[in-house]
């Protein structure tokens, strides 16, 4: 199947209108609009992780100097060779302790800065001579404490930093450090230096991070985290056992900027969702502005389309009235654009095409008088040119054989003489069933079966659809009458005619055919020729008549078509259109040789 080529040509104007729209203005607004809402929320996305990054430094960096000011409190300690002698004396009496503690301890407190993020500092002996109180205990109460055993096992002078429990059960970080600097050390000492628990709090919630923060050690365990769900002072929690949704970011810090402790480092997770929830509240700004990008254009473009196509479209109406000879002028307000002035155009042409009908109305009606009462006469004329010498020499025959034999066939044969000669005086009645037809070409064949003895077989099959279709008076009989003398008079033997009429759809199908001589190819096309050259009557007037008739009923919907090929026969098939109708049923069909389909 071929595709017809593509034009906009094709189009309505209301269509491509409308593709102008969606291409020029719906798509490019909507892509536009997309990629905006797009490119804001990655920007934002972006500036929400970077600031969020910064928020992680900025804790990492100040839990690290409040850690680094703890480490260095501990390294003075570890270096006070006063501290060192106090806690290594043996005391004789409390009296020389408290003197002691007063020197030493008490006036270390006092001279000191106060260093506003340590909770407090604790000192731990194994001194029995020392009274345990303001800031010294003993060392057999924390024997049993993870973090003793600890820094027992250690063999550097190095500090530890873990996680420790207040009285109040608040969860600090405390810096641990053995006093052992000087060489006489005797006697086990170690000092602990907790910092404050809401100096930890406020850096760990730091407003500017809207998500979880962890603190990790060396081995991805959990120290500290903002998460309530998740109690980190019972048991270490690895921060891989912890369920995240999907859309959570994992923002992971440098390691704090200290040495101790190492490898510990700060970690945030942050769903997609809070760090976009500015873009949320913006979008509706966005989406506001797109329906307003989108509706105001819109309005615009069904405005104008309104101002011009409806004012077409009323033109097109009246230049389609036109057709049917209705010359009504359009109502016009007298706008000046194209439209308008088209409109003008058309009203002046439509008042110049009454004036011309007004002119050539009378000189019109007397034109087609004249062609009817011309088709009149041709159609009489037509009608009075059928060839009566069949009947002539069928008489004739008749005539001898009745003085030769005398034979019963006679009378039947006068008595279809009778028909014929009946049905052709009576011109009156132009439209006759397929029936009557039938009738009266059997009528004809009997009359040359006669004529011509064993010669001549027929056949005839009419669909009975068929048989009430009306169809012009002695359409197909000259058919017959040239199929049997020009076609099987020729013949020694074995001459034979069919006549098949059938029904399809809105169509009535007529074929007529013979065995008989035919015509060579040349003869053919002469004939066709003289058919369609009205003015050239020539050979075959019968054909012609009828031909003609045909064409005058049915003008562009007959279809006649002639097949011959000398020797082998001819075959003439007739396309009218069906007119059937309720008539009055003849007597049916009388020869034996009608086979109805």
């Amino acid at each position: 199947m071929k595709w017809a080529k593509f034009s906009f040509h094709n189009v309505s104007l209301s269509k491509k209108l409308l593709i102008m729209y969606i291409f020029s203005v719906l798509i490019p607004i909507v892509l536009t609009n997309i990629i905006f809402y797009t490119v804001t929320i990655n920007n934002v996305k972006q500036q929400q992780m970077h600031d969020s990054e910064l928020a992680l430094k900025q804790i990492s960096h100040d839990l690290g100097n409040i850690i680094d000011n703890a480490v260095g409190i501990s390294s003075s300690f570890y270096t006070n060779a006063n501290i060192n002698h106090f806690l290594e004396k043996n005391y004789p009496s409390d009296i020389d302790y408290v003197e002691n503690y007063e020197t030493y301890l008490r006036t270390l407190y006092q001279s000191s800065p106060i260093n506003p993020s340590i909770h407090s500092i604790r000192f731990y002996t194994d001194n029995p001579t020392m009274i345990y109180s303001g800031g010294v205990y003993p060392i057999h109460d924390i024997k049993n404490l993870d973090w003793y055993k600890q820094i027992k096992e250690e063999k550097n002078a190095t500090p530890i930093v873990l996680q420790s429990t207040l009285d109040d059960q608040t969860k600090t970080f405390s810096v641990i450090r053995k006093l052992d600097y000087f060489n006489f050390n005797y006697k086990q000492k170690i000092v602990k230096i907790d910092i404050k628990p809401s100096i930890i709090e406020n850096i760990f919630n730091n407003i500017t991070f809207k998500g979880n923060v962890y603190l990790l050690n060396d081995k991805g365990q959990i120290e500290y985290t903002t998460n309530k769900g998740i109690d980190f002072g019972k048991k270490k929690i690895y921060i891989k056992d912890i369920a995240r949704k999907k859309e959570t970011v994992t923002l992971t810090t440098a390691y704090l900027e200290n040495t101790y402790p190492q490898n510990w480092k700060v970690v945030g997770t942050i769903s997609e969702k809070t760090m976009i929830k500015t873009v949320y509240k913006s979008g509706r700004f966005i989406i506001y502005l797109a329906c307003i990008n989108i509706l105001l254009p819109t309005i615009i473009i069904i405005l104008i389309n309104r101002s011009f196509l409806r004012r077409l479209r009323r033109i097109l109406r009246h230049v389609k009235k036109m057709g049917d000879q209705n010359f009504e002028k359009i109502p016009d307000p007298g706008y000046e654009d194209e439209i308008g002035i088209l409109t003008s155009e058309f009203n002046r042409m439509t008042g110049k095409i009454k004036e011309l009908i007004q002119d050539v109305f009378m000189a019109n009606i007397q034109k087609q008088e004249m062609e009817i009462k011309r088709n009149r006469a041709q159609l009489s004329a037509l009608q009075s040119q059928i060839n009566p010498h069949f009947l002539f020499n069928a008489l004739e025959t008749i005539r001898m054989r009745s003085l030769m034999k005398e034979e019963i066939e006679t009378a039947k044969i006068i008595h279809n003489m009778a028909k014929m000669f009946r049905n052709s005086l009576t011109w009156g009645k132009d439209m006759v069933t397929v029936r009557e037809e039938i009738n009266l070409i059997i009528s004809f064949l009997e009359i040359q079966k006669y004529r011509f003895g064993d010669k001549l077989d027929y056949e005839i099959h009419v669909d009975r659809n068929a048989e009430e279709c009306i169809i012009p008076n002695m359409a197909l009989q000259p058919f017959i009458e040239n199929a049997s003398i020009h076609g099987i008079e020729p013949l020694k033997e074995n001459g034979k005619i069919e006549v098949h009429i059938s029904f399809d759809g809105n169509q009535l199908i007529c074929k007529v055919w013979d065995n008989g001589a035919g015509m060579s190819e040349s003869q053919k096309q002469q004939l066709i020729h003289e058919l369609e050259n009205e003015n050239d009557m020539g050979k075959s007037v019968g054909i012609k008549n009828v031909y003609y008739r045909l064409k005058l009923y049915y003008q562009d919907q007959f279809h006649f078509q002639l097949d011959s090929k000398e020797g082998e026969g001819t075959v003439i098939i007739i396309k009218i259109p069906n007119q059937p109708r309720q008539i009055k049923k003849t007597k049916v069909l009388e020869n034996h040789l009608y086979f109805p389909k």
